[in-house]
């Protein structure tokens, strides 16, 4: 099965804030533009969306760029991004060196915001990918559009990379990423594949 991980588009938000769960809408123009992301994709035969609006509002631009499509995309709560609680909707700069400090030196279970653990959602995500490889068949092209967070989490999770290294690997709006899993070592065909 091919799973392609589609980062939502550019949401309405200024540069330097924190937002994991903050429901964002999305930047309009969208960036980048819908048809450019589809261009660069396999069609799908199933769509998956988080819940938070900038990505189903990537997801229903998505699908209205597929020619003839007639997929009904499916909401998982498991693809949200991470909820970093207190520090929601505030600027990076505000937020005290000491709590970024204690992040940083244990990144999956320092919880300095008080909201979700990265791994919490390492566990969330990994088991939303366990049920995958239960239901799909082998020979299924898979859309999931998320954020940043699960997709480096996921990466992580199918490469058996430390969280740490995944974290560094640049991911842009509306970019993707292609996995091959089925029969045996998941395989990593692209990363960051920009639209246009």
């Amino acid at each position: 099965m091919d799973v392609v991980l589609i980062r939502h588009a550019r949401p309405q938000v200024d540069g330097g804030i924190c937002y994991g769960s903050l429901d964002l809408c999305l930047m309009t123009p969208v960036e980048p533009s819908p048809g450019a992301i589809v261009a660069a994709l396999p069609t799908p035969q199933r769509v998956l969306t988080s819940p938070l609006r900038r990505a189903a509002e990537t997801t229903r631009l998505l699908m209205q760029s597929l020619p003839a499509h007639t997929l009904e995309p499916e909401v998982e709560p498991r693809l949200a991004e991470i909820d970093f609680g207190a520090w929601e909707g505030r600027a990076w700069d505000d937020i005290p060196r000491g709590e970024l400090d204690a992040l940083a030196q244990d990144l999956l279970d320092a919880c300095p915001h008080g909201g979700e653990t990265a791994a919490l959602a390492m566990a969330r995500v990994s088991g939303w990918a366990a049920s995958l490889a239960e239901e799909a068949p082998t020979d299924t092209c898979l859309w999931v559009v998320g954020h940043a967070g699960p997709m480096r989490l996921l990466a992580a999770h199918w490469l058996g990379l430390p969280l740490a290294t995944t974290l560094g690997w640049e991911l842009g709006f509306g970019a993707s990423c292609l996995f091959r899993l089925g029969g045996g070592t998941p395989q990593l065909a692209w990363w960051n594949r920009s639209a246009g």
